[in-house]
């Protein structure tokens, strides 16, 4: 198991009514803790691609973001989480010009994440009329990156979505072969497909760990059978969740209370409609009330949170192993929990959660990308 942190850019819109600079104030916290994470060996840094998301996520140039965190660090994996590969949102060559970039000066550090967007504000405000038009747009992109990557002249390329005529797309990849590639996932289907595509597959699903497994079963079966979109498989599927270790678990109970954990899952719910919702969830402006201190203890109790001390998170961790998950990806930055706090709480899971599953220190993407290389070498 390996570990990563999700940088969203949260920016609740209390802290925007009472401080001038809450926004530039989230987001160089969020920059700050991103470079943090590699001092206490997560291996990833993750960022979305979000447009006119209130409150959720005030994200979208992750290409910026996270070539400050690469200048900053020099082991810590910057990934897109995603990049919006739909034309009307950002034309294909744009998207293969900002990876090799990110490739290059993070010297073979960037994962490519890729994905359609999963709101209707978002689809909506680039003039995409409709939200199944979006898995029709990254089916005719996906494959042309690799394309555009390779030395020589691309094109000319007629579209259903996109044309252009024949160019150089320059640079090319810094590594050889290209960066790791990634896909949103949500439904089994799209996890199924994930896997027959050779593609690492980003769980945004929430739910218990044990409510994951039949997705995370579906992108297991389908990689078995990869016939890979990239030059190598990227056997790779990460899930995300909430975040909070402390010494003392009972603390960390009673603070998990108060740090807004389910009004974020509410803002998730309010904006990216293209996520089923459970039955009886509330109805925005309404929000989900937050966990008591005893139901957070009992989720951590049974291992489907990851609130505790650092045996309740290595609980947590455990079960995620058990359903073959392959990397767990923590966002203590949704949250209103103290920057300080949050800080001590990655300090705190590095230091007594990580050492027991990780004891790689290579990172898993690099292992299946040298493999390849090497094999093409020999």
């Amino acid at each position: 198991m390996e570990f990563g942190h999700f940088a969203n850019c949260f920016v609740p819109r209390f802290e925007l009514e009472a401080e001038a600079g809450a926004e530039h104030r989230r987001m160089i916290e969020n920059l700050d803790f991103a470079v943090e994470c590699e001092k206490h060996g997560f291996k990833y840094v993750w960022c979305p691609e979000h447009h006119f998301l209130e409150e959720y996520s005030h994200m979208p140039a992750p290409e910026v973001f996270l070539s400050f965190v690469a200048a900053r660090t020099s082991k810590i994996h910057v990934g897109s989480a995603i990049f919006n590969t739909t034309p009307p949102v950002n034309h294909p060559a744009r998207v293969a010009e900002r990876v090799a970039m990110l490739d290059h000066l993070s010297e073979g550090r960037f994962e490519f994440g890729t994905g359609r967007g999963s709101s209707t504000t978002e689809v909506f405000g680039f003039g995409i009329e409709s939200l199944d038009l979006t898995k029709e747009m990254w089916d005719e992109t996906i494959g042309e990156f690799l394309k555009m990557w390779q030395p020589g002249m691309y094109g000319p390329y007629e579209g259903r979505f996109f044309s252009m005529p024949q160019r150089n797309v320059l640079p090319k990849t810094y590594t050889r072969p290209h960066p790791p590639m990634w896909v949103a996932c949500g439904s089994p289907p799209t996890f199924a497909k994930a896997g027959r595509m050779g593609l690492g597959a980003f769980c945004f699903t929430h739910g218990t760990p044990q409510s994951l497994e039949p997705l995370i079963r579906a992108y297991k079966d389908g990689i078995a059978q990869a016939e890979p979109v990239g030059d190598y498989v990227n056997d790779n599927i990460l899930c995300v969740t909430s975040f909070l270790c402390m010494e003392d678990r009972r603390e960390a109970f009673e603070l998990a209370t108060r740090v807004g954990m389910r009004y974020y899952a509410s803002l998730v719910f309010r904006w990216l409609d293209n996520i089923p919702r459970p039955p009886g969830l509330p109805v925005w402006p309404e929000v989900l009330p937050e966990n008591t201190a005893e139901e957070v203890e009992a989720a951590a109790n049974a291992g489907s949170t990851c609130v505790g001390d650092p045996d309740d998170c290595a609980r947590l961790v455990q079960s995620y192993v058990d359903i073959g998950c392959d990397q767990l990806v923590l966002s203590p930055t949704t949250t209103t929990m103290p920057y300080e706090t949050a800080l001590a709480s990655v300090e705190l899971f590095g230091r007594e959660v990580i050492p027991r599953f990780d004891k790689d220190p290579v990172h898993r993407s690099t292992r299946m990308r040298e493999t390849v290389a090497q094999a093409a070498g020999s």
